[in-house]
């Protein structure tokens, strides 16, 4: 899979968003996958604004439930996700963004948002973070 995002036309991104189902707050859940390695990064959500602007910038966007507003990933920290395709699954009610990730993609500075498991029965971190949250949000 190449990492070139080609912008769809206004038509093509009005059919897709036509295939989502929106959940009763207007929104999808959305997961970030990196393109090249299949590592999953995080789940966020999208309304349609978020799924429209994504789709036609190739900058991922999301719906902050907490800010109740548009999130573009990395607006403030500076890793961005660059999309690479973005597929809808076979129930419309979730979509799977391929992205380049620039940096970490967690707020905690970190690759990915799953690094809590089961270890000798006790849950554990499994991944350290890579860069600070004072780094990364200049706090």
């Amino acid at each position: 899979m190449t990492e070139t995002y080609t912008i769809p036309s206004t038509e093509a991104v009005d059919a897709l968003l036509s295939e989502v189902r929106f959940n009763a707050d207007g929104l999808i859940t959305a997961i970030a996958q990196q393109h090249d390695t299949g590592e999953i990064l995080m789940l966020a959500w999208m309304n349609a604004d978020a799924l429209r602007e994504t789709l036609l910038t190739g900058r991922v966007c999301y719906w902050s439930r907490s800010r109740k507003g548009l999130w573009r990933k990395g607006e403030t920290s500076g890793q961005m996700q660059r999309l690479v395709d973005l597929r809808v699954d076979c129930d419309g009610d979730a979509v799977l963004a391929l992205v380049h990730q620039d940096g970490v993609a967690c707020h905690t500075g970190r690759r990915n948002c799953f690094f809590r498991a089961i270890r000798d029965g006790v849950v554990v971190n499994v991944a350290e973070p890579l860069i600070s949250e004072e780094e990364l949000y200049g706090r």
